[in-house]
């Protein structure tokens, strides 16, 4: 896919691995829609600095169907060519240590506001017969830990949708992308320690987020329909998949609940 002169827009963009992705974007040409909870005039600049056609913001709380529906006439107008669901957040521990509002907050941002979003945007790209809807999963799509039993739901559930809604639009001229993230060193990365740390041995090998931005941008480029992991992670996450019970063992060898 050629992206000069696309509109894509992304939730989360002003940090992590969204902030590396539409730096790369801006390079490309494009005209940027960023879902923000708080505007930010200097990301604007910098992205404009680095190439990008036009910049638009639009202020959001996730968490809040109202904030949500305040903004939806105007991600309509913007008419994106590709919609990424970036935004999200983690949970982590033992199901009881866990907060309600932790664990509710991240379901209204993983899967409600991404659903939302999608169902928006959908009609416009139909009725262009282009379009690209990525959503961001996770290893936790399919690789269950415990202590990840909250967020673990919210990413299968992304995938479920996402593989549901990719045979939706066969021949339509609309497509689907769904990154199954492997650990990528951002500020949510470093909080799986201090809520997993205490349960279970986990030792995640990680890349910056530059780098798995890129690998996006390359994937985007290329119109696959999945990018999943290589190497350890990779090999991990196809045994738990098609594997589970084995999978299962391991994971229960590393875990303690005391």
């Amino acid at each position: 896919m050629n992206l000069k002169n696309k509109k894509i827009l992304i939730s989360g963009a002003n940090r992590g691995i969204g902030k590396s992705l539409v730096r790369l974007l801006a390079a490309e040409g494009v005209h940027l829609g960023l879902i923000l909870r708080k505007k930010e005039d200097q990301l604007s600049e910098e992205l404009q600095r680095l190439g990008a056609t036009s910049v638009v913001q639009f202020e959001c709380d996730l968490t809040d169907l109202d904030s949500l529906k305040s903004i939806s006439s105007q991600l309509e107008l913007f008419n994106p060519d590709i919609l990424f669901n970036n935004a999200g957040l983690l949970t982590g521990g033992l199901l009881e240590e866990q907060k309600w509002e932790e664990i509710h907050n991240m379901l209204l941002v993983n899967v409600h506001a991404l659903i939302y979003l999608t169902r928006l945007i959908l009609p416009g790209m139909l009725q262009r017969k282009f379009g690209k809807i990525i959503n961001h999963g996770s290893v936790s799509s399919v690789m269950f830990f415990p202590c990840a039993s909250t967020y673990a739901a919210s990413k299968a559930a992304v995938l479920a949708f996402t593989e549901s809604l990719a045979t939706e639009l066969e021949n339509t001229g609309v497509s689907t992308l769904l990154l199954l993230t492997p650990g990528v060193k951002t500020e949510m990365f470093d909080q799986i320690q201090p809520l997993y740390g205490k349960h279970i041995e986990m030792k995640i090998p990680s890349v910056v987020p530059e780098v798995y931005a890129k690998q996006i941008l390359d994937a985007i480029k290329t119109e696959i329909g999945v990018l999943s992991p290589k190497g350890f992670t990779g090999i991990n996450m196809l045994l738990a998949r098609h594997f589970p019970l084995i999978f299962k063992k391991l994971a229960s060898s590393k875990f303690r609940r005391d």
